[in-house]
């Protein structure tokens, strides 16, 4: 299309979980891994949900996933809040993702429930806050990717 851009992003993922045997049984390997991105400051340390034999002090692809959601949509309102002339000065968010597990061991999402909490300058801006989430589901390349509910849960307040 018109005007169209094509990105390519690039992460490296190493195993590092070879107790010596490979895979020469489920369970004789480890689940864990290593992400990272050229000219990137820090490795993601992965594995897999614990459930499934994976080190729960170590981020799973399930985590990944909705921190990557969450991410997204934080960029966007703060993107366009800035350009709104909304001043925020503190976000957090306490993402949730839902996964349904299927007898056969498949799984997949059901949604994700994203609940961020802000704090803005102008007491008169808190609606156009709220507001701004819902264009920034809209423009989120990750939420729109998904082929379960992303949800938005924003919770506006305003500083001293």
């Amino acid at each position: 299309m018109p005007g169209e851009r094509r990105h390519q992003y690039r992460i490296s993922n190493h195993w590092t979980g070879n107790r010596g045997t490979g895979t020469s049984t489920y369970r004789a390997y480890s689940r864990d891994h290593e992400l990272n991105g050229a000219g990137k400051a820090a490795v993601i340390p992965g594995s897999s949900d614990p459930l499934f034999r994976g080190d729960p002090t170590r981020y799973n692809p399930e985590e990944l996933l909705v921190g990557a959601i969450s991410a997204c949509h934080m960029l966007w309102v703060l993107h366009l809040c800035a350009d709104a002339g909304i001043v925020v000065t503190e976000y957090r968010d306490e993402a949730l993702g839902e996964m349904v597990e299927h007898a056969d061991g498949s799984g997949e999402f059901t949604r994700v429930v994203l609940r961020p909490k802000m704090t803005i300058q102008d007491g008169d801006r808190v609606e156009d806050a709220i507001a701004v989430h819902d264009r920034a589901h809209d423009l989120c390349a990750l939420a729109r990717s998904m082929n379960f509910l992303v949800e938005h849960e924003p919770v506006v307040t305003v500083s001293n």
